[in-house]
C-alpha cells in the first residue's frame, strides 16, 4: 500500500500544476508542533508535581518543627510533675535533697537554667493575694543563688502563671522575660519559667479549694528561649525555614528570629504550638531551596526528541518511494544506538540484573553491580548463586518461575566468598526468540543487619548481654503452652538466682563497680551453661535459668556449679577486692503444668529460703511447712495494707517500772495490734516478719509515731505524770535517710517534748547498719529524744557496740531474764552488763520479767528498771478505747 501522494497532479498542457493535500514540509512542521504540546503538557505537569511534592515537603518538615519544640518542654514538664511527687512524700526537703534529686531527673543537657522551688509566705499585701513566694531551694545551686530570697511576686508574668497552676494542678508557662541569670555573649537573655504547685504531705488534691488550701509554694524550671529552640529544631528546620516565634498573648513581636533571608516567592508556615496556658505562634518562611528538576529536564530533551522524531518520520512518510529504503536504513541504526544507550544505562543500575539461558541456566550477562558483588558470573549456572539447596532447586523449575518469583529474600554468595542476602525477582523473558531468565536483586544486608540488631537488643540486656526479663518469660511460656513435646525430655527446672550483700558493693565502690560484676558473673555463669539452657538477667543482682535436664539431681548439680563459680570469683576494683556468693532457688517440674505466675513465686520463695538458711546455698521447691509460712507471709502483706487502708492497726502501752524507786514517773513501751477482718486481735508475731521482709515497716513505723505524737497527750490515762514513751524502730526504717527529719518534723507540729519520747533500736539493726544508726541516733539525741537498745545480749559483738553507739538505755533481752534465778551463766551476765551500762553512764532494762523473783533477782544486780506481764500487761492506748 502507498502511503504517500504526489505533492502536484499533471494537469492539461498550459495549465498550471495543482497542489494535491498538504506538503511534507506541513506534516513535519505539524508532527513537531504536536509533539512539543504534549511534551509541554507532560513538563507542566512534572513542574507541578514538584511544586506540589516541596510544598509538602515544607509542611511535613513545619509539623516536624513544632513537635520538636514541644519536646524539651514536655520533658520539663515531666520533671516538675516527678519533683511534685517527691513533695507530697516529704514536703520537708532541704538544698541537698533537693539538688540530689534534681541531677537524678535531669541528665544536664538542655537550655534549662535552673529548677526552684518557692515557699508560699503570708503578707501583707492585697495586690498579690497577701502572699509572697520566695526561692529557698535552687539547682544546680552554685550558679542561681542569685535566685535565693527573690519574690517571683515581683514579676507578674510569673506571679500569673502560678495562679493558674495552683488552681489547675497543671504546668503552666510564664509569657517571656529577661531571666536573672547570666547571658552568654551573642545570646538572649529572653526565657520563660514553667511552674507547678507544690502540695503538702498526703495524697493528690482533687479541687481547687483543696489545691489552695494545700499550697506550700511552687516549683519552677527556667528555659533560655534561644538555645531551646536552637537544640530542639533539628537542622533540617533551621536550615530550610526562617524561623520566627512570637507569645500572641503577651509579645507583638517575636521573641526569637533565626535571621538569614528567606524566599518571600514561598508561601510561609504558621504553626501554632500550645503548652501550659501560652499560645506561641511559629511563623516559618521557606528559605531558597533547589529542586531536583534532572527528571523535568529529561522530560524535555525527552520530548523534544520525540517531537523532532515524530517530525522526521513524517516528513519521511512524505518522501518518495525511493527514500524508503533510506529512510528504514536510518531508522535501524537509531534502533542499534538506542539499544546501545540501553545497555550503558542497564551497566549503571545499581540493582544486579543478570540474564540466564533457560536451556542448561547458565549465566550469559551480568550488569557491573552484579560482576561487583559476585565476581564474574557468566557461565555459571543461576541456581549456584543460592545458598539455599531448596532456592537451588526452585531456580531450576520453570513452572515455579512462570508461577511468580517476586522480591523473594534468599542468601547469595558473594565475590569474596562471604554472603549477602538480598531480595530477588526472577522472570522468563524471551531474547532473540530463545527462553531466558532475567534476575533482578537488591542488596538488603545492611537492613537485615539492622533488624537483627533491633531484635536482640529487645530480647537481651544491655549490660550483661544476657536474655532479658521479658524474653525469659516469653521461654518459659512457650514451655509451658507446649508442655506435651517438652516432657518427653524427661525433666526441667526453673532456678532463680540472686547475689548475697550486692548492694554493699554498690555503696562502698559505687554503681560502675557494680556493673562491672554482674558482667564479669554472667560471663562465670555461662561458661557452666550446657547447650539449650537459657540464662537471663532478670533485673538488678537477679538472675533466672531454664535447663533441661534427664533427673532432678543433674539440675541440682548444675546449681550447684553455678553457686560454687560464683563463690571462687574474686572481684577487684580500685585497689579493693570483694567475694561474693549466691543464694539459688530451685522448682523442679515434671508432672504438672504450673502457670508462669505460679512458677516464679515457688522460684522466688525458694530464693528467700535460701537466704533464710544462711545464704551461698541451693534450696529446692517443696510443698512444706516452710513452703506454706512463706506464702502465708505473702498473704500477710495484702492483709496489711488492707489493714492500714482501713485504719486497723492498734497500739498498746505496758508501763516500765523502776526498780530504784529514784523514777516516780510513769514510763511506757508502745506495742502494735492488728484487728483482723472478724474483729479478733492479732500479734505482732503474726504479721511483723512478712512487713519486714517486703518492705511494709517504714510505713507502719511512721504511722506508729505520726498515730502517738498526734495522740500524746491521750497514751495513757494518767497523762500529767507521763515520764517517756518508747517507740520501736524497725531496720528498714532506719535506713530511710528522711526518718529523723520525719520524728522532728512530728514533735515539732504537734508540741511533743522530746525528753519525753525514747526511740528503741534493735542490737541487730545496730549492728547491721552501724553507721547509718549513729546519723539517725545523734540526730534525735541531739533534739532531746533518749535512744534504748533493745534486745541486748542477743548478738555476737554487744559490748564492743556500746563503746560506738551513743545511747542513754540498754534493754536486756528477755533470754536471760527468763531463768536468771536458776541459771548462774545468765546471773553473771545481767551482772556484767549492769556494771558496764552504769559505767558507759546507762540505764539498764530488763525485759520479760514475769514473776516477782525475777523482779528481786533483776534488782540485787544493779538494774534499774523492769518490764513484763509480772508487773504489767500491755492495754489499749485511751484514744483507741
Amino acid at each position: 500500500m502507498n502511503f504517500i501522494q504526489p505533492d502536484f497532479e499533471e494537469t492539461a498542457p498550459g495549465r498550471p500544476a495543482r497542489r494535491s493535500g498538504l506538503s511534507p514540509l506541513a506534516w513535519a512542521v505539524a508532527g513537531l508542533l504536536l509533539g512539543l504540546a504534549c511534551t509541554a503538557v507532560i513538563a507542566h505537569r512534572e513542574w507541578s508535581d514538584l511544586r506540589h511534592e516541596a510544598a509538602q515537603a515544607r509542611r511535613t518538615l513545619a509539623d516536624t518543627g513544632i513537635a520538636q519544640l514541644q519536646v524539651p518542654l514536655e520533658r520539663a514538664a515531666s520533671i516538675l510533675r516527678a519533683m511534685q511527687t517527691l513533695f507530697l512524700a516529704n514536703d520537708k526537703m532541704d538544698q541537698a535533697g533537693f539538688s540530689q534529686y534534681y541531677s537524678r531527673l535531669y541528665d544536664g543537657s538542655g537550655a534549662y537554667t535552673s529548677m526552684a522551688f518557692a515557699r508560699r509566705t503570708a503578707v501583707d499585701r492585697p495586690q498579690t493575694g497577701n502572699a509572697a513566694y520566695r526561692y529557698e531551694l535552687v539547682a544546680p545551686y552554685q550558679s542561681n543563688t542569685s535566685l535565693l530570697g527573690f519574690d517571683m511576686v515581683t514579676q507578674p508574668a510569673n506571679l500569673a502563671a502560678l495562679v493558674r497552676a495552683r488552681d489547675t494542678d497543671t504546668v503552666t508557662v510564664s509569657a517571656p522575660f529577661a531571666l536573672r541569670q547570666s547571658t552568654a555573649a551573642g545570646q538572649s537573655p529572653l526565657g520563660v519559667t514553667l511552674r507547678l504547685p507544690v502540695y503538702s504531705n498526703g495524697a493528690t488534691p482533687g479541687s481547687a479549694s483543696d489545691r489552695r488550701a494545700r499550697e506550700i509554694g511552687a516549683l519552677a524550671i527556667g528555659i533560655r528561649l534561644q538555645p531551646l529552640i536552637e537544640s530542639a529544631l533539628e537542622p533540617p528546620v533551621l536550615e530550610g525555614f526562617r524561623v520566627r516565634i512570637r507569645d500572641t498573648d503577651a509579645l507583638a513581636t517575636p521573641f526569637y528570629d533565626s535571621g538569614t533571608e528567606a524566599a518571600v516567592s514561598l508561601p510561609a508556615q504558621q504553626r501554632q504550638l500550645d503548652f501550659g496556658g501560652r499560645r506561641w505562634l511559629l511563623e516559618m518562611q521557606p528559605r531558597p531551596q533547589p529542586m531536583d528538576l534532572s527528571r523535568l529536564y529529561t522530560i524535555v530533551i525527552a520530548g523534544t526528541i520525540i517531537s523532532l522524531l515524530l517530525s522526521a518520520l513524517l516528513w519521511s512518510l512524505a518522501m518518495t518511494r525511493r527514500k524508503a529504503l533510506a529512510l528504514g536504513a536510518q531508522m535501524s541504526a537509531r534502533y542499534r544506538e538506542s539499544e546501545l544507550r540501553f545497555r550503558a544505562l542497564n551497566e549503571l543500575l545499581p540493582a544486579l540484573v543478570l540474564l540466564a539461558d533457560a536451556r542448561d541456566w547458565k549465566i550469559v550477562y551480568a550488569n557491573q553491580a552484579a560482576r561487583l558483588r559476585l565476581g564474574d558470573p557468566t557461565g555459571v549456572q543461576l541456581s549456584a548463586l543460592f545458598l539455599d539447596q531448596h532456592l537451588q532447586a526452585r531456580t531450576r523449575d520453570a513452572a515455579d518461575i512462570r508461577s511468580g518469583w517476586n522480591q523473594l529474600e534468599a542468601e547469595l554468595r558473594g565475590a569474596d566468598g562471604a554472603s549477602f542476602w538480598a531480595n530477588a525477582s526472577i522472570a522468563e523473558v524471551d531474547v532473540d526468540g530463545a527462553p531466558h531468565l532475567l534476575m533482578v536483586a537488591t542488596d538488603n544486608s545492611e537492613q537485615r543487619e539492622l533488624t537483627d540488631r533491633l531484635s536482640y537488643q529487645a530480647a537481651h540486656d544491655a549490660l550483661t548481654g544476657l536474655y532479658n526479663r521479658r524474653e525469659f518469660e516469653r521461654r518459659v511460656q512457650e514451655v509451658l503452652r507446649d508442655w506435651s513435646s517438652w516432657a518427653a525430655s524427661g525433666f526441667w527446672a526453673l532456678l532463680y538466682i540472686d547475689l548475697d550483700q550486692f548492694k554493699l558493693i554498690n555503696d562502698v565502690s559505687g554503681h560502675m563497680a557494680g556493673d562491672q560484676l554482674l558482667e564479669q558473673l554472667a560471663l562465670t555463669m555461662h561458661q557452666q551453661l550446657r547447650s539449650g539452657d537459657v540464662l537471663a538477667r532478670l533485673g538488678g543482682d537477679e538472675f533466672g535459668l531454664l535447663t533441661f535436664h534427664g533427673n532432678a539431681d543433674g539440675a541440682l548439680e548444675l546449681a550447684e556449679r553455678l553457686r560454687r563459680g560464683i563463690e571462687s570469683l574474686m572481684f577487684s576494683w580500685q585497689g579493693r577486692s570483694y567475694k561474693v556468693s549466691c543464694s539459688i532457688g530451685m522448682v523442679a517440674i515434671d508432672q504438672q503444668v504450673p502457670t508462669l505466675k505460679d512458677l516464679l513465686a515457688w522460684a522466688d520463695t525458694a530464693c528467700y529460703m535460701a537466704k533464710e538458711n544462711g545464704r551461698n546455698r541451693v534450696h529446692v521447691y517443696r510443698l512444706d511447712d516452710e513452703t506454706s509460712r512463706r506464702q502465708g507471709e505473702m498473704e500477710w502483706v495484702n492483709r496489711l495494707r488492707w489493714a492500714m487502708e482501713q485504719d486497723r492497726l492498734l497500739l498498746d502501752y505496758q508501763e516500765i517500772v523502776s526498780l530504784t524507786g529514784e523514777d516516780t514517773a510513769t514510763n511506757i513501751e508502745l506495742l502494735l495490734r492488728l484487728r483482723d477482718e472478724d474483729g479478733s486481735i492479732v500479734l505482732p508475731g503474726a504479721f511483723l516478719p512478712a512487713a519486714e521482709r517486703y518492705g511494709l515497716m517504714p510505713a507502719i513505723d511512721r504511722w506508729v509515731i505520726h498515730k502517738a505524737l498526734s495522740n500524746f497527750t491521750r497514751l495513757h490515762p494518767t497523762a500529767q505524770t507521763l515520764g517517756t514513751c518508747a517507740i520501736n524502730l524497725s531496720g528498714a526504717s532506719i535506713e530511710d535517710d528522711g526518718l529523723a527529719d520525719f520524728i522532728l518534723a512530728c514533735m515539732k507540729e504537734h508540741g511533743v517534748p522530746p525528753q519525753m519520747l525514747c526511740f528503741e533500736i534493735t542490737e541487730t539493726v545496730a549492728v547491721r547498719n552501724l553507721l547509718k544508726v549513729v546519723s539517725i541516733v545523734e540526730r534525735l539525741r541531739s533534739a532531746g529524744c533518749s535512744i534504748a537498745l533493745d534486745d541486748f545480749g542477743a548478738g555476737m559483738s554487744s559490748f564492743g557496740y556500746l563503746k560506738n553507739l551513743p545511747l542513754d538505755l540498754i534493754k536486756i533481752d528477755r533470754s536471760f531474764i527468763v531463768d536468771l534465778d536458776t541459771d548462774p551463766i545468765s546471773h553473771t551476765i545481767i551482772s556484767a552488763i549492769a556494771k558496764i551500762g552504769h559505767q558507759r553512764g546507762l540505764k539498764v532494762v530488763a525485759e520479760g520479767v514475769s514473776t516477782d523473783h525475777l523482779c528481786e533477782a533483776a534488782r540485787s544486780l544493779g538494774v534499774d528498771y523492769a518490764q513484763g506481764f509480772g508487773l504489767h500487761r500491755p492495754e489499749r492506748v485511751q484514744f483507741q478505747r
